[in-house]
């Protein structure tokens, strides 16, 4: 099946919330990396002892949040016993619950945790995603893989009409999310590159690119990312973007 792109699924006549429906859907039915397939179903077949008693998701994740966002965060991928088995990305994971106490703190999250597709969480001005829609084996998805799943992130970044900031959750993210804003405006490879922290303002009219190591627990564990210099970057980022785009 190849992937449509936003132009493909509908026209400018649509709200973004309607193109996010249509997004969500043609995600949720993918089956165009075999690979990705078995794993994420076989995962969500054997489980994990401690959520036995949970119906897995089992099935790409598609994005998640405010239709109208101004901002679009971007992370790797599901974990497959995080996204995989809830249905929501950076849901019922360690990232997940280090992400969204630090967004509800920036008053992006009407709540600090994220646990499941009914638990009443609610975004304002952000929409979350992942540049790789399935669980990966081993978190490490192919270039294949994360070229396949680059156009659903290519739509989802185009159906946020109030896009203006981008953060990228890691090198990969960044990665993908680079790929597509050089295609998408003409810019040359050397354009930008990552460093945590790092806000890039590529030209008129671009969305802004904000850099930050991925909140893995092999980041905040080891405290290469902490809840402070996280906070720091989420405050840098919604600054950023106010001062180049909230014109008087």
């Amino acid at each position: 099946m190849e992937v449509p792109t936003t132009q493909e699924i509908a026209g400018p006549s649509l709200s973004s919330t309607e193109l996010l429906v249509l997004i969500r859907d043609r995600v949720v039915q993918c089956r165009q990396c075999p690979r990705l397939v078995e794993y994420r179903e076989e995962v969500a077949r054997i489980k994990r002892k401690e959520f036995l008693d949970w119906k897995y998701w089992g099935k790409p994740i598609p994005g998640f949040g405010d239709p109208n966002a101004s901002l679009l965060i971007v992370g790797l991928a599901p974990a497959a016993h995080g996204g995989n088995r809830t249905g929501r990305v950076f849901t019922g994971d360690r990232s997940g619950d280090f992400l969204y106490k630090a967004l509800h703190k920036t008053g992006l999250a009407s709540q600090s945790t994220s646990e499941s597709l009914d638990d009443g969480l609610v975004l304002k001005g952000a929409y979350v995603t992942a540049a790789v829609k399935c669980a990966p084996p081993d978190n490490k998805p192919t270039l294949d893989e994360t070229s396949n799943c680059s156009t659903f992130l290519a739509s989802e970044m185009d159906s946020l009409r109030n896009l203006k900031t981008i953060l990228c959750l890691g090198q990969f993210a960044f990665k993908v999310v680079m790929r597509i804003i050089r295609k998408n405006y003409n810019l040359p490879r050397s354009s930008g590159t990552f460093g945590h922290g790092k806000v890039l303002k590529l030209g008129e009219g671009i969305p802004i690119i904000v850099c930050s190591y991925h909140p893995s627990p092999r980041n905040t564990q080891t405290g290469k990312l902490t809840e402070k210099m996280f906070l720091s970057v989420l405050r840098k980022t919604l600054r950023a973007s106010k001062i180049a785009w909230n014109k008087p």
